[in-house]
């Protein structure tokens, strides 16, 4: 499965101002009138079979999170908060560090148990969640034994008790320090009870913390800072000129904590107290209860800038598009296909507005805008089964019809209505009457990928992780190694058409957020996917995927060297110039991709990501390109639009 993708205020310059988004701890939301209305108007179900949810009353139901596998899967799954791993079952946990370890194909950083503390419960609850911390309780029944918090960036796991009870942990008693070795790695544990060997005995409402000590780190400093209990956590987003900051912010009882920011995160320099190896990078430990970050602004684009081109290119240009427009299909009926149409269409039709090609503007206009409309009508699902929209009450959010690669299991949605908010901004933007009428289901599929605020309706942006910086795309996330993300641009794609769409709503604070979604995607997609760090023994240039524990060369769909590099690119939108980065590193790629040329999957990417280094060699090859290799999300007129641009 490839799951995995008009007010003057929207209009500033992001340069001219200092705007702030951010969140809180994700419990039940009110309802949103504008966004009830709009959901009421649709029909209402769940298209796939919703799991039994291990997930108290009132919360909003955590899909594409990087704790979803505690949540929906038949067995609960390992999660990675890093720089832990932690498994919990009903009958108690296991935590360690991953042993990070590369082969040719694969970085593992998978769930390594250290530390074993058996609770003797019977069942698992997510109790509470927010940005940085999730909250689980051991059940027996309707009476719980006790609650551990799981908090990102941190080396501790708290348990309190909630009765009386003896924790018996193993594999052996701890140390004269509190610290035991296990496989060359030191854990320890805190309390405000009695520990006595292995045996730590927790009156009602007293808590064990367990920790893992860096490599050459001071236990004792450790131990220290176990004894700060973190209840919770907060994060905004600045945009700040040229520059997205974010604050992580835990919330304590006590004064500071130590906590790591993810490798590479642009985070402030800090006095180190010891540094973690994960399959990341490095993540070194701060004193402190906030941390700082940052990454460059990536301005939303809606078209390419032809004016500049020569005579040439612009005539070149002129007939590609008059060819394209003639022969433009606009017939697939599921989200992913459908929205990859619309988003394509709407890119050659700014080409023909830029090209002042009048005529041929109106008629792919006069063939995007039924469409759009087909697919926005509110009761479309009540008369037909595909191009339309459903509400799902139990998950809570859209899902189309016909729903692909597990979009009714909510995987992917940014990857798909990235594409319909897209194109719905760029017909919108000079048609405030078009926009009017199809706001109510765009409008919706906007909150259910970006929603500013946790609401009845939507959770606040649904699958942005705000600690990583990067998107999840599975659903349910049944897998050991955590969540992943395997097409990275199309989340970028996705905050892009978000950003655009506010902007034609005149939504300026819908845009900030999505404007600092886009911008904190697209350095981690560079960071992680394209252009990465990558240990000894890594047989490849770039990785595919990226989970909570592994990264691989791999696809989900293709074992082809160019669909690896080739869905880190899809679609190349207008800014898509954030790949840009190490020309040398580019043509590395390229070469690992298409060793034996262009005639490839996803061939017409690799040409415009190749642009990026050698824009003549990039315009020679693709107009050589065969029509068969330009993929169905594009055109040979973008593909050249694009290269000629650079």
């Amino acid at each position: 499965m490839r799951r995995l993708l008009v007010g003057l205020l929207a209009l500033l310059s992001l340069s001219a101002c200092t705007t702030s988004v951010g969140g809180s701890a994700v419990t039940e939301g009110g309802r949103d009138p504008g966004l009830a209305a709009a959901v009421d108007a649709l029909p209402q179900r769940s298209v796939g079979t919703a799991p039994a949810m291990r997930l108290a009353q009132g919360l909003a139901p955590p899909t594409n999170r990087w704790f979803s596998g505690l949540v929906f899967p038949p067995e609960p799954q390992p999660v990675f908060p890093l720089p832990l791993s932690v498994a919990l079952k009903p009958t108690g946990f296991t935590l360690g560090v991953p042993a990070v370890r590369a082969t040719a194909k694969t970085i593992f950083g998978s769930h390594t148990p250290a530390l074993d503390v058996p609770i003797g419960a019977t069942e698992l609850q997510v109790v509470a969640y927010d940005d940085l911390t999730v909250t689980v309780a051991f059940l027996d029944g309707a009476a719980e034994r006790g609650r551990v918090v799981l908090t990102r960036g941190s080396p501790f796991l708290r348990y309190t008790a909630t009765t009386a009870q003896t924790l018996t942990v193993g594999p052996q008693p701890p140390a004269g320090d509190g610290t035991v070795e296990i496989r060359g790695d030191r854990y320890g544990v805190v309390t405000d009870g009695t520990l006595r060997g292995s045996a730590v005995t927790l009156p009602a409402g007293s808590s064990a913390t367990f920790y893992a000590v860096p490599p050459g780190g001071d236990a004792t400093a450790l131990a220290e800072a176990a004894r700060v209990p973190v209840t919770g956590g907060d994060v905004v987003e600045r945009v700040d000129g040229d520059t997205v900051r974010t604050t992580l912010t835990y919330r304590t009882r006590g004064g500071d904590t130590l906590v790591a920011a993810m490798p590479d995160s642009g985070a402030q320099r800090c006095a180190s107290a010891g540094t973690f190896a994960t399959l990341y990078g490095p993540m070194e430990l701060c004193r402190t209860s906030s941390l700082e970050l940052s990454a460059p602004v990536v301005t939303p684009s809606g078209a390419l800038d032809v004016s500049g081109l020569s005579g040439s290119e612009r005539s070149e240009l002129e007939k590609s598009v008059a060819a394209d427009a003639a022969a433009l299909t606009l017939t697939a009926e599921d989200t992913y296909f459908g929205g990859k149409q619309l988003a394509q269409a709407a890119n050659l039709l700014t080409l023909a507005e830029g090209l002042d090609m009048a005529p041929t503007a109106q008629r792919i206009r006069d063939r995007l805008v039924p469409l759009l409309t087909r697919w926005a009508e509110p009761n479309g699902c009540a008369e037909r089964a595909t191009q339309c929209f459903v509400y799902d009450p139990v998950l809570r959010g859209m899902v189309g019809l016909e729903n692909s690669f597990g979009s009714e299991e909510f995987n992917d949605h940014q990857f798909h209505y990235g594409y319909f908010l897209y194109a719905a901004a760029i017909l919108g933007k000079d048609d405030p009457a078009l926009v009017e009428q199809v706001a109510p289901v765009i409008d919706l599929l906007a909150a259910d990928i970006g929603n500013p605020r946790q609401t009845a309706e939507f959770p606040r942006q649904r699958a942005f992780d705000a600690f990583e910086g990067h998107s999840w795309a599975s659903g349910f996330s049944p897998f050991g190694d955590g969540n992943n993300q395997e097409s990275s641009s199309e989340s970028v794609t996705a905050y892009n058409g978000l950003a655009l769409w506010a902007e034609v709503r005149g939504d300026p604070a819908q845009r900030d957020q999505a404007v600092a979604m886009l911008s904190r995607e697209a350095a981690s997609a560079v960071r992680y996917w394209t252009q990465p760090t990558l240990p000894a023994g890594f047989g490849a240039d770039m990785v595919s995927i990226n989970w909570g524990g592994k990264r691989d060369y791999a696809t989900w769909f293709s074992a082809e060297p160019s669909a690896m590099l080739g869905i880190q690119l899809i679609p190349m939108s207008p800014v898509a110039d954030y790949l840009r980065g190490d020309p040398a590193r580019i043509r590395s790629s390229i070469a690992e991709a298409a060793p034996g040329g262009y005639d490839v999957t996803f061939g017409d990417y690799l040409l415009m990501y190749l642009a990026l280094a050698d824009r003549d060699e990039a315009l020679r090859q693709a107009r050589e390109l065969p029509q068969s290799r330009i993929d169905d999300g594009n055109t040979r007129s973008y593909m050249l639009a694009w290269i000629m641009t650079r």
